[in-house]
Order: structure tokens, then sequence, then C-alpha cells
């Protein structure tokens, strides 16, 4: 199954009424449920959305639903990602885990550990490197993320140029960006000159972009895989004074980067979304595997249309964390 939508916040709200219609018996109900939540830590501005979002669903659940326990860990690095694994199967019974791993490859094995365990699996965004441990996954959609940017910056540049990018870490999903915009640029006379990892860092992305500057004497324009690297990439290109540098665009629907688009900015007219709320419906989605009589099985995948100057409100949410 595969839906697809723009409003997470429209999502959420929509399966927080079905599963309060569902879950009216909640309270009368003497077992248990243990849902583990395992999401990286506030590493950079999506990340931090995450933590916010994954922080309200479980105050809200708990609230609505006291059968149900929502057991929160974050963690700063894949390795320790492991670590917080090991010790929620080693102490809980765990009815379902929801995992945003933090690279895809280093926690496959360790999640299928928990798995055999009889435990359901949710995993959000980063995929996991062998799709059949997941029962439900829940993400954007990444290569259209790329593809879609990729359109637009080849209409722009006339189908020829050269362009440097930025990638995130080794994860599915930016693999999954990367070869969605690299398949449309490679039907184009667009030359990529570099491409290196930044680790969806600002600081990281801003001494990338600074050895680009320098090796590069003409760059048409620049692509950061995300709006935290965005951020670092323009900051190198201003401090630079760099004037060749025709658009510099990124992805996930900052608010920052919003109110570029809004303001009509010529180097960064447009952004894609990509909201950290969709952890609260993967959060709401498991719960009604188990308190709703819903079975949660497939993929759900949102949508990712350009955001530009004449939608761009639509996306824009001041009081978001990101």
């Amino acid at each position: 199954m595969k839906y697809a939508t723009t409003r997470t916040g429209t999502l959420v709200s929509v399966i927080a009424l079905t599963c309060a219609m569902s879950f009216g018996a909640a309270s009368a109900q003497e077992s248990d449920i243990t849902i583990a939540v395992s999401i990286p830590a506030a590493t950079h501005g999506w990340t931090g959305g995450v933590v916010y979002h994954a922080e309200q669903a479980e105050k809200e659940i708990e609230a609505a639903f006291p059968n149900i326990d929502i057991v929160l860990s974050t963690a700063s690095s894949a390795t320790a990602q492991v670590s917080s694994l090991e010790d929620l199967s080693a102490t809980r019974d765990l009815d379902a885990l929801v995992i945003l791993p933090f690279t895809s490859e280093e926690l496959t094995g360790p999640v299928e550990q928990v798995k055999s365990n009889g435990t359901f699996i949710t995993v959000v965004d980063r995929g996991l490197s062998d799709t059949s441990v997941q029962d439900l996954y829940v993400a954007g959609d990444n290569i259209a993320v790329g593809a879609n940017t990729a359109h637009w910056l080849a209409d722009q540049l006339g189908g020829e140029g050269e362009i440097v990018v930025l990638r995130g870490i080794p994860t599915v999903i930016d693999d999954e960006r990367i070869q969605g915009f690299s398949e449309v640029i490679a039907e184009t006379d667009i030359e990529i000159l570099d491409i290196q990892y930044a680790n969806w860092n600002q600081d990281e992305a801003f001494t990338l972009m600074q050895d680009y500057l320098a090796k590069y004497p003409n760059i048409d324009a620049v692509w950061a895989n995300d709006d935290d690297m965005l951020l670092g990439v323009i900051e190198a290109v201003d401090q630079a004074e760099r004037d060749d540098i025709k658009f510099a665009l990124g992805g996930n629907g900052m608010k920052e980067v919003i109110e570029l688009v809004m303001a009509e900015d010529e180097r960064t007219p447009i952004s894609t979304p990509y909201p950290p709320s969709m952890i609260k419906s993967a959060i709401y989605m498991t719960v009604g595997q188990f308190n709703g009589q819903a079975p949660m099985r497939g993929s759900f995948l949102l949508d990712a249309p350009l955001i530009t100057p004449e939608n761009a409100e639509q996306f824009y949410f001041p009081d978001s964390p990101f």
C-alpha cells in the first residue's frame, strides 16, 4: 500500500481521530503495550524537529491511552543507537519498535535481532538495508526530492552548465535522493564537477563548499541535498563573494529556507518538503496496530512537490523547531 500527502499535521489529526474512535475501550484493556521509539539525537535542525515531534507524540498517546507505554530513546551515533536497542530489548518486552536508523547498514542487523522476538517494526525515513525486516515504513519520496529539484534546475540552466553536489550520510534516503537527481541530470549536458559527503551538517557543508570554491573557478549551481547543509553553502559562497553561482538549492523545507522562497530569493527560489513530523505519524500508526484493531503494513510515502513563492505559505510553520 502506498499513501501520499504533503500535510503531515493533517494526517496526524486524522489518525488521532480514528484512534480515538477505535480506542474507546482502551482504558478497560488489561494488557499493557510497550512501544520503543529509537531516533537520532538533535544533531542538526531536521533531527531536532524529529525529537520535538516524537516527544509530543509520547505525551499525547500516554495521556490518552493508559495501557500504552512509549519509551523514547535518542542516540548521537549509529554505535550508540545499536547499544540502545540492545538495552531496550534486554530490559523490556517490546511489542513494537519505531526506529529512525542513524545509518542503514549498521542498524539493519540489530533491528533484525529485535524483530526475532516477535516485535512489530516500524521504520521511519532512513530505510534499512533489508526491507523485509520492516512491517511498516513511513518516509518521504526521496527519489522525487532529487528528481523534482533536478528537473527545475535543468530547465533554469537550459540543460547545460557545471554544478557541485553535497551528499548527506550513507543511508538509503541519501542514495535515493542522489539517484533521483543524477538520473535527471544524466539526460542533460550539465556536468557534476564534484559530489562528496557533508553529513547533513551545516559546519561540514561550509567547509566542503569552501573546498569546492577553491577548486573550481566556475560553478553554475549547487545542490546541497538538505537545508542544514544549504545554510553552510550559502555562508561559504557569500564569504567568497562568488557571483558565478546562479542557484543554491537544498531540500526538506526548513522554515528559514521557506522564508527565502517566500521572499523570491534569486539564488534559492525553490525547495522541497520533507517534514520531521513524519515520526509522529509513524508512532500514531503503530499505536493503531495494537489498540485500534487497524492492521498497519506496507509503505507510506509523502509527496515532494516543489515549494515555490506561489505555494510556500502552505509549507511554512513559524512555530516549528525546523
